[in-house]
């Protein structure tokens, strides 16, 4: 019987290689020569890494700013961006944390309310899910982990507030980004916007009056920013002991933008107009700047918050 592992005449044998030879036949191929004794590696003349031809169309970027606008004599509102590379012994994992408070109640009541509003989901999420993904620890379900960090913003708020006999409050529009997936807990008003190649979108819904009428089909939501009920919440952060938190999950697949801001923004603000200041700039610091600039020039009679966040494009050759 013939020795089927035997070569044919047309084959050359290869040997495995070792590490020292995938080592070196790395460096051939990109024109290194081997270390010297020292440890430092020489480049030739005709070095060219492959990675200088490949650029990313966008990055993961974002940027939180806030404006007390034209009217009020106090900036009751709170927002947040950070974006963290957390180590893994697998693989490291990238989480975007977004938060937009916008505060109410006299007295700096709403100030407070909005910045413990911020301070506590961040907390609840550094607690719950980066120190354990840092430990290598199980990764909490992520719904329960947003709902539950804006409820414990609500009862931080609570004691305040019956503490010192106040009767302050905040909405809390919170989104997590871990890879594609966006998770967003959210009550109240502020809203949380995706740019999408259809246009921007509104994935919150207003827990307003005039929400609640556009939600059943009785407003159109263009006479929404006139109605004498827009600024009407029927669901807040720390102004009763409990709190229903509404939960959105979105995959990111096709988004460009990430959009979060308060009515101090999108009442004054159309949805086109936010559309074309994505347009105008890949720095999301410059966006803000000029969406709160148009938010001022079109009466600025609110306090006016907003978080843009870039995400990761596609690479495409330079």
């Amino acid at each position: 019987m013939p020795d089927e592992t035997q070569s044919s005449p047309d084959e050359t044998p290869t040997e495995p290689l070792n590490l020292t030879d995938i080592e070196a036949e790395r460096q051939r191929q990109l024109g290194l020569t081997p270390p010297e004794e020292d440890g430092t590696r020489q480049i030739g003349q005709d070095y060219q890494p492959a990675l200088t031809f490949r650029r990313s169309a966008q990055g993961f970027a974002a940027a939180a700013l806030r404006d007390i606008g034209r009217v009020r004599d106090m900036n009751q509102d709170c927002a947040l961006a950070t974006i963290m590379t957390v180590p893994r012994e697998g693989q490291d994992v990238t989480v975007g944390l977004f938060i937009v408070a916008d505060g109410m109640g006299g007295h700096h009541g709403g100030e407070v309310a909005s910045r413990l509003a911020v301070q506590t989901v961040l907390t609840s999420v550094l607690e719950r899910l980066v120190l354990p993904v840092i430990e290598d620890g199980i990764i909490e379900a992520l719904q329960p982990l947003m709902i539950e960090a804006v409820q414990e913003a609500n009862a931080v708020i609570w004691r305040e507030a019956q503490a010192a006999g106040s009767d302050m409050g905040t909405t809390c529009t919170a989104a997590l980004v871990i890879g594609n997936g966006l998770y967003v807990a959210h009550v109240g008003d502020s809203r949380c916007y995706v740019y999408e190649p259809a246009g921007l979108r509104q994935l919150t819904t207003d827990h307003s009056t005039v929400g609640r009428l556009i939600a059943l089909g009785q407003l159109d939501p263009e006479e929404a920013r006139e109605h004498p009920l827009r600024n009407q919440l029927y669901r807040t952060v720390g102004q009763q002991p409990h709190v229903a938190v509404d939960f959105v999950y979105h995959q990111l697949n096709n988004c460009s933008h990430l959009v979060l801001c308060s009515d101090g923004l999108w009442s004054l603000v159309e949805e086109k107009a936010i559309e074309q200041a994505l347009q105008h700039s890949p720095w999301p610091h410059d966006v803000c700047r000029e969406l709160i600039a148009l938010a001022n020039l079109a009466g600025g009679d609110d306090n006016i918050s907003v978080v843009v966040v870039s995400l990761p494009l596609d690479e495409r050759s330079l």
